[in-house]
């Protein structure tokens, strides 16, 4: 996990330990120019002021003269060159004399001009040790408490990270719960992280035993249905050999014969769509054109009366490589949507290279109605009788399995178009 909990929370830290020190950087600069010229220019104003008080009191009071600052004194009236050269210019104030390396103070009174000179290199060093050292202190201080923080937090959220991972390296089909057992927990998980791992387990067992009791239904009814099928197909078979039989009682029978493959072919379909997508159900090459037309004459039974003609054009005959009675099933529940919701007009099949197009002129369906029309049990016209909705959703997941792509084109009152489309170049072995 790439982009997991804990390495947002490493981000967060060190992003907020960079703000910290940009911070404190900034801060140093500050403290450091305001500490030279504000510190510094106080306490030479202070030693003037100082100064004219003790000379006042003695005009024998010589300016100060120490290890960090030296005082010159250019009585009035009396020429100043007894000053070093570069003081000697400055106007009344503070001077900043980088070149020199020097603070300096000039403070004009009745009495005469007083220079005070601060060392910049003196007052650097005691910027350093009242003001720069405090906020390193502080900012190794930052550090410290930003470090036991993160370690905190990675101790706090480690169980969820673990719980995490292990999820994400679940097989869908068959998730490895057991690994979530309460016994086989770490045992630095408590408190909530514990109470999610539990909730998974026992989350992950109810649905590990309602796949699996799914996909025992589907195989079980689905084998229970084939043996009524079996003499259903067997009982019309023989019916059918009798030679005394109407033509009206060989038109029910062959009827019947249909419906029992048209439901054995959906048996299959579902027990396709129970069996895990890595099983490959058995295939074989066939015909598209020839299971469109078997299908397209089962439809026919369904028009009636109807004033609707069903066409079937056979543009191309691609081989298919699949369960045939798969596409039966694709096929089967598209024309009887097209037959039982066109009331006049066309049903018509277009087979082309690598797809089967199913058109019709009958009711169609609103834009709102298409986008919902692959969802199960819904039922773009429910006050018609026929259908339960699920024909397109059992389409839809069929194509899934096997790569194919269904599209529907539709309008209100228009008509609606299906398309069918294989994949291409077909599978290497083609016939």
């Amino acid at each position: 996990m790439p982009h997991g909990l804990p390495r947002k929370i490493r981000i967060a830290f060190i992003v907020q330990m960079v703000m910290a020190s940009l911070a404190i950087l900034v801060a140093f600069y500050v403290v450091a120019t305001l500490f030279k010229y504000g510190f510094i220019q106080a306490t030479l104003q202070d030693e003037a002021r100082h100064f004219w008080q003790l000379y006042e009191a003695s005009p024998a009071q010589p300016p100060p003269n120490n290890f960090s600052l030296r005082g010159y004194l250019v009585e009035a009236g009396y020429s100043n060159l007894s000053l070093p050269a570069h003081l000697r210019p400055l106007a009344p104030g503070f001077h900043d004399l980088a070149a020199d390396g020097q603070l300096v103070w000039v403070d004009q009174q009745q009495a005469g001009t007083l220079y005070l000179v601060y060392l910049r290199d003196q007052a650097t060093r005691v910027a350093l040790w009242f003001a720069v050292l405090p906020a390193m202190l502080a900012l190794f201080a930052i550090y410290g408490a930003t470090w036991l923080t993160y370690k905190a937090s990675k101790r706090m959220v480690s169980p969820v990270a673990w719980l995490a991972r292990l999820v994400s390296r679940w097989d869908p089909r068959h998730p490895d719960i057991a690994a979530l057992a309460p016994e086989r927990l770490p045992a630095d998980m408590e408190g909530e992280a514990r109470q999610l791992a539990r909730a998974l387990h026992s989350l992950g067992g109810r649905v590990e035993a309602q796949l699996e009791r799914e996909r025992n239904f589907t195989r079980d009814a689905s084998h229970e249905l084939r043996t009524p099928l079996t003499v259903i197909r067997v009982a019309s078979d023989m019916a059918l050999e009798d030679p005394a039989l109407s033509p009206r009682v060989v038109r029910s029978l062959q009827r019947i014969q249909r419906s029992g493959r048209d439901m054995e072919a959906v048996i299959d379909a579902f027990l396709i769509l129970a069996r895990d997508s890595d099983i490959e159900p058995q295939s074989e090459w066939f015909d598209v054109c020839e299971v469109v037309q078997e299908e397209a004459d089962s439809a026919r039974m369904l028009l009636g009366d109807k004033p609707v003609q069903l066409e079937v054009h056979c543009n191309a005959r691609p081989q298919l490589y699949a369960p045939p009675r798969v596409l039966h099933v694709v096929i089967g529940n598209l024309l009887r949507n097209a037959c039982s919701y066109t009331d006049r007009g066309t049903v018509s099949i277009t087979i082309g290279p690598d797809s089967v197009e199913v058109s019709d002129t009958g009711i169609g369906m609103a834009p709102e109605a298409l986008a919902r029309a692959f969802e199960p049990f819904y039922r773009a016209a429910p006050e018609r009788p026929m259908g339960t909705g699920l024909g397109l959703s059992i389409v839809l997941r069929l194509c899934e399995r096997f790569g194919w792509q269904i599209s529907l084109d539709s309008a209100l009152d228009t008509g609606t178009v299906a398309t069918v489309r294989f994949p291409q170049p077909p599978p290497t072995g083609s016939p």
